[in-house]
């Protein structure tokens, strides 16, 4: 019974909602993207934008984070188009971890939601570094692992590794978008087909 009631209060084990979530999505940015040799950039190019889609879709809020726009170039625009009146907030601090710049930690902040899904460039850095501060912070994080890469493939493996062994919780895009819509009655169902599922290559998405 006390087994029981301690993990009925873990909130881990309540479903990701578009009520009780927000996504963060850090320095996806050309320069990023020219390193990465740990598994194909176009399907994690194609995982970080369809979360962004889903997410606009489904109206979970969304920061997005950069770090030296004028060396490594500005937030790609296949995200950023989604959100066009949305500030890319480049850090001040410039720091791999990009929740020690307050603007983009506030902003995380004001979105009220207590569930934090991030992803970034690179996996073993700005990744990682940036769930890790959030748990430190005692938010649940949960860490999009396809839309995630680095410059090794170990690089990417033991960043993820280290990111489970401080609790982070691993998904991937296409059982985040069907946690947000929860089931074929929610509204918004037909437009994700369309706009989400069908561009990650997911079975139910092809017609």
């Amino acid at each position: 019974m006390v087994i029981f009631q301690m993990l009925s209060k873990n909130g881990k084990l309540e479903f990701l909602t578009d009520k009780n979530s927000a996504l963060v999505l850090v320095d996806y940015q050309p320069s990023m993207f020219r390193s990465i040799s740990s598994g194909d950039k176009t399907i994690i190019k194609s995982a970080a934008v369809c979360a962004a889609k889903a997410a606009k879709i489904l109206g979970v809020p969304v920061v997005l984070s950069s770090i030296n726009p004028k060396l490594n170039g500005e937030f790609i625009p296949e995200i950023t188009q989604i959100f066009p009146n949305q500030e890319v907030y480049a850090r001040k601090v410039p720091s791999f971890d990009a929740f020690e710049d307050e603007k983009t930690w506030d902003a995380f902040k004001r979105t009220g939601k207590n569930k934090m899904v991030i992803s970034g460039l690179w996996t073993s850095m700005c990744f990682a570094y940036s769930a890790i501060h959030a748990i430190k912070e005692e938010y649940e994080v949960y860490g999009l692992i396809d839309a995630a890469g680095d410059s090794t493939i170990d690089a990417h493996k033991y960043g993820v590794k280290r990111m489970l062994q401080v609790g982070v919780v691993p998904l991937t895009l296409e059982a985040l978008v069907s946690e947000w819509m929860h089931d074929w009655n929610n509204p918004k169902a037909g437009e994700l087909v369309a706009e989400v599922y069908s561009k990650y290559g997911a079975m139910i998405g092809l017609r």
